[in-house]
């Protein structure tokens, strides 16, 4: 049996990036609108620095105002909440993104709570997660959006097909459930209660794997000719030392028995900042009541 197809994240949201861009040059050029994206950021955390940084230069380099808000991590839960929503009437923000996680004695709730639901592009605020449970427009969170955009990508309509979600995280797993569900698929959330999970991974037809556990789904849990979208990301030795970046997948298993896969790296994560610069477009449009342009590049 030949190995599956590797789905290239990095090519396609590349492609995402650049169409992004040149929809935000004709909103420019026909409007005077500049998209504006403001990111919160409290504490000293290296992981979200670089991740911070790099959503910055991604939104400059697609023509966007790019703000950033970088707070000690002693800032109190009210001085966050206070920015956020001096940000919330700040016309030049029309997204706003608080980078988790937060500090301990901070509730990332309340401060998710008080953002703008309108300016709420990652899709956390409780507006958008009921807006999108029940089937009407909504700020989709990143990470699910990109993994349906690679899935569509891959199987072509989804109709009427089994997917199978192993986690259930309100960031990934549950609003990735929903969008499954709205694209007609026979959806199954499962999670570490579930009981033989192996036998239920084998009926799906769409496996996703977003567990935070290295190598947890095994190539005899795949259902052949399958499509796996892996969303983990964990850091594990290597053998000769260095750490190295793994999915919740074992790909050189599942790679014999699927018939598409996303890599770890390369595959979901590159996704999840293009669509943050989606979701930032389409917010300022919203804002200003108007459609997000046509891509100069279709014509």
């Amino acid at each position: 049996m030949a190995e599956a197809r590797i789905i290239d994240g990095t090519a396609f949201a590349a492609a995402l990036r650049a169409r992004i861009n040149r929809q935000v040059g004709v909103l420019k050029r026909d409007r005077g609108i500049t998209p504006g994206l403001a990111m919160i950021l409290v504490g000293g955390d290296e992981a979200s620095r670089i991740y911070v940084r790099n959503k910055d230069k991604q939104a400059a380099d697609a023509g966007m105002v790019s703000l950033g808000e970088t707070l000690p991590a002693d800032t109190s839960q009210d001085a966050v909440v206070e920015v956020v929503r001096r940000l919330n009437e700040d016309d030049v923000v029309h997204g706003i993104l608080v980078q988790l996680p937060l500090p301990d004695h901070i509730d990332a709730a309340a401060v998710i709570d008080a953002v703008d639901p309108v300016k709420d592009v990652d899709g956390f605020h409780p507006e958008n997660v009921g807006r999108l449970m029940s089937g009407r427009p909504a700020m989709i969170p990143c990470t699910p959006m990109g993994c349906m955009m690679l899935i569509e990508d891959t199987v072509g309509d989804p109709s009427g097909l089994n997917a199978v979600v192993i986690g259930r995280s309100n960031i990934v797993g549950k609003p990735l459930a929903q969008l499954l569900l709205a694209a007609n698929c026979t959806v199954t959330t499962a999670h570490s209660r579930t009981r033989d999970l192996a036998a239920l991974a084998r009926t799906a037809d769409i496996l996703v794997a977003a567990t935070g556990r290295p190598a947890m789904v095994r190539g005899d849990w795949i259902k052949p000719g399958a499509t796996v979208i892996d969303i983990g990301i964990n850091r594990i030795p290597g053998a000769d030392g260095k750490m190295r970046l793994v999915g919740d997948v074992d790909f050189h298993e599942a790679v014999k028995i699927a018939g598409a896969i996303t890599p770890v790296p390369g595959g979901v994560g590159p996704m999840t900042i293009a669509c943050l610069l989606a979701n930032t477009l389409a917010a300022a449009c919203r804002r200003n009541g108007i459609e997000v342009p046509a891509d100069p590049g279709d014509q």
